[in-house]
C-alpha cells in the first residue's frame, strides 16, 4: 500500500476530487463510490467540475439493506452529493432493501458481466473494515466479486458488499482515512492485519491525524 499525507480533511477530499477528475479524463469508464463523510466532501467537489460524466457509470462498493431513500443508505448520501448535480452514462445501485443475498446475488451477476472495475473508492473504519469487509468475517474469504452480510458488528447488521476479490481485480483502489481515530488501523493495515490492508495497490489519502501512528 502507498499512502500519502496531507494536512486536514479537507485537504483528503481536495485530492481525492483531483485524482478522480484526472482519472475520468484519462479515460475512467467505471467509478466505484464509497459512503462516509470524507467522500461526501470529494463528491460535493466532483459535481462542481467539468467533466464528461456522460462516459461513465457509477456503482457502489458497498450499502446497507435500507429502502434507498433512507438517508443512511449510500445511494442517498451519494445521490444528494453528487448524482443528482450531474449526468453519468449510468448509475447502478445495489437494491440492498431486497435483502443481502439476494442483493448480492444480483449485483454479482452485473460485476461478473462488467469485467475490470477502473476506480474504486474506499474508507477505512476505526477497526480497519472498508466497505463492508469487517475483521474476521467470513465475507474476507469470499471466492464471488459480491457477498450478503449478515450480523455486522456495527449497524445496521444487513449490508451488501464488494469482496477483496472485486477490489484486487480493479485497476485502481483509493482510500480516504481522516481522524486521530483511524490512525491505529491505518498502522495496521500497513502490517495486513485489517481487511483495508488486504488489496494489493492500494493508495491510501489521509490526513496527519490519521498518520500519527506511522
Amino acid at each position: 500500500m502507498r499512502v500519502r499525507v496531507l494536512e486536514d480533511a479537507a485537504a483528503v477530499a481536495r485530492e481525492a476530487a483531483q485524482l478522480v477528475a484526472a482519472d475520468l479524463r484519462d479515460g475512467a469508464r467505471t467509478l466505484v463510490l464509497a459512503g462516509g463523510s470524507t467522500p461526501r466532501s470529494a463528491y460535493e467537489l466532483l459535481a462542481a467540475m467539468d467533466l464528461e460524466w456522460g462516459r461513465v457509470l457509477i456503482l457502489f462498493g458497498d450499502e446497507r439493506c435500507l429502502p434507498p431513500t433512507d438517508p443512511e443508505s449510500n445511494y442517498a448520501m451519494a445521490k444528494g452529493a453528487l448524482l443528482d448535480k450531474i449526468a453519468p452514462a449510468g448509475v447502478l445501485r445495489i437494491a440492498a432493501e431486497l435483502g443481502p443475498e439476494v442483493a448480492a446475488s444480483d449485483y454479482d451477476r452485473l460485476l461478473q458481466d462488467m469485467g475490470q472495475l477502473d476506480l474504486v473508492l474506499l474508507g477505512m473504519g476505526e477497526d480497519g473494515h472498508c466497505a463492508s469487509l469487517f475483521p474476521d468475517s467470513p465475507q474476507l474469504q469470499s471466492t464471488a466479486l459480491v457477498a450478503a452480510v449478515r450480523g455486522a458488528p456495527k449497524p445496521p447488521a444487513e449490508r451488501v458488499t464488494l469482496t477483496l476479490r472485486a477490489f484486487n481485480e480493479a485497476r485502481r483502489v483509493v482510500f480516504m482515512a481522516t481522524g486521530q481515530g483511524k490512525a491505529v488501523a491505518l498502522q495496521r493495515a500497513q502490517r495486513g492485519e485489517v481487511p483495508a490492508g488486504r488489496i494489493a495497490g492500494a493508495e491510501f489519502l489521509v490526513d496527519r491525524a490519521a498518520a500519527g501512528a506511522l
